[in-house]
């Protein structure tokens, strides 16, 4: 009985994390994929990425949030709505599933197709404007999250919000920094083909952006429940 009890403990922590993994997984392979095919038809590339977390975004929802990405993970752990264990646990998962996707691009096409497939900088923009771009990026982004899926007022219209926020975020910050918002997107090439250009832009950027979003949403607009008063 209680190995049991143990065992369905253990697999209620590990289904989200499984379920992060894929989605991740996912986002890195076709966003690699696309780059490779598209090139530099900006409008495809966002649509590839948009449409692929508005697929998994939606299919991961009731499972593990859909979080899919550290910077929304740091999000909603700012914003009060996840334990510090739950979110180092997404983290793994998501950049283990980062990791793997690239490594599968990696062997399907070659070093040079995972590199161009990676968000880089343009060559006229700074890294510390890279930064700001992706904190403002992944604000946007980790904002929507939170009116649409975190907030329990929400009209549960997260998957095609997330998906074209991250559509509409690329179509500015594309030929920008690629606009990664998502530490994952970048990590998992860097380990695949060892490289790390510019590399911590993509972290300082989302995850500042990404804190951002969860305490200004935690502090400015989400309301919480009042408590009914207590019977005499």
């Amino acid at each position: 009985m209680g190995e049991t009890f143990c065992l369905d403990g253990a697999m209620e922590k590990l289904r989200p994390c499984i379920a992060e993994f894929i989605g991740t997984f996912a986002l890195i392979f076709v966003g690699i994929g696309a780059i490779k095919t598209a090139g530099h038809d900006v409008l495809a590339v966002a649509l590839a990425h948009g449409l692929t977390i508005a697929a998994f975004v939606s299919a991961t929802m009731h499972i593990s949030g859909g979080q899919l990405n550290p910077a929304v993970t740091l999000g909603v752990l700012c914003s009060g709505h996840m334990t510090l264990g739950a979110a180092i646990r997404y983290w793994i998962a998501q950049l283990s599933g980062g990791i793997a996707a690239a490594f599968v691009c990696l062997s399907l096409f070659n070093r040079d197709v995972v590199v161009t497939g990676t968000p880089q900088l343009a060559i006229d923009l700074t890294p510390g404007q890279g930064i700001l771009v992706e904190a403002i990026l992944t604000f946007f982004l980790v904002f929507v999250v939170h009116g649409t899926a975190v907030d329990g007022r929400a009209h549960r219209v997260a998957g095609l919000a997330i998906g074209a926020t991250i559509t509409l975020d690329i179509l500015f910050g594309g030929p920008l920094t690629g606009a990664a918002m998502n530490p994952a997107r970048v990590f998992g090439p860097a380990v695949a083909a060892n490289f790390w250009k510019a590399h911590y832009v993509y972290w300082l950027g989302p995850m500042i952006g990404g804190a951002l979003g969860g305490f200004v949403y935690r502090i400015l607009i989400e309301r919480k429940p009042t408590l009914a008063p207590a019977e005499p």
